[in-house]
């Protein structure tokens, strides 16, 4: 039981990051502000949530400009996807081992 707890990321463990991957992973790629809009997530704490799955290799940015607006959009990377993939499948064995 011990070594299935091992196998969770600790990336994950916080709620609003469990959901902003969870998000990107059926998503190619999602705005800051649809992210916020669907995680009810203020500025301040989404952002802070989108920088440390950055720092992990997680997630990609991508930074440009719509018209006169800054447009940031999010993507899961390849890392991030098999990260979040096995953390899932860590979370799956210990409910099994219950």
């Amino acid at each position: 039981m011990i070594d299935l707890l091992a196998q969770f990321n600790k990336a994950f463990e916080s709620k609003a990051r469990l959901n902003i991957m969870s998000v990107l992973m059926v998503n190619d790629s999602m705005s800051f502000n649809a992210l916020k809009e669907l995680l009810s997530l203020t500025d301040g704490n989404l952002a802070t949530h989108l920088r440390a799955l950055e720092e992990s290799g997680y997630i990609a940015v991508s930074k440009q400009f719509v018209g006169r607006k800054p447009n940031t959009t999010y993507a899961a990377t390849d890392t991030g996807r098999q990260a979040f993939q096995d953390h899932l499948n860590a979370l799956e064995a210990f409910i099994k081992n219950l």
